[in-house]
């Protein structure tokens, strides 16, 4: 992950690079008309579902396709090869095949990178050795 919202997993056939920068979250609340934290909240909660099975009754299996298919343009796919991709590796399979994939996505594209620190301590130490 990087702090741009992009994440390169493996997926279907190889591995990708998806990004939902501003524009691409945009484009996807319009699309599903949720909001990307609720969204990421419903793909949460469905994790959590054998726990208590009303969790995620939210949950729409739209919020997978296009989290994916979002994340494939933002990552640099064309629209068209993300339509073709989503079609082969999401709509023909389980929704629970991408779920995890989706979730990954959208996190990267709400909080960033988790493994880069941000302020004075990483400032201090790069001019520590400078």
């Amino acid at each position: 992950m990087s702090r741009d919202g992009s994440v390169e997993l493996p997926w279907a056939d190889g591995d990708y690079t998806f990004r939902l920068g501003w524009k691409e979250i945009v484009k996807l609340q319009e699309a599903v008309d949720a909001g990307p934290y609720y969204i990421y909240g419903q793909f949460l909660a469905s994790a959590r579902m054998l726990l208590d099975p009303s969790a995620a009754k939210g949950m729409r299996i739209e919020y997978i396709r296009e989290v994916i298919r979002w994340g494939l343009i933002g990552g640099g796919k064309s629209a068209e090869e993300a339509k073709k991709l989503v079609s082969l590796y999401v709509e023909a399979m389980p929704p629970d095949a991408n779920l995890e994939v989706a979730a990954k996505v959208l996190g990267a594209g709400l909080m960033g990178a988790k493994d880069e620190t941000v302020g004075e301590a990483d400032a201090a130490s790069l001019t520590a050795t400078n």
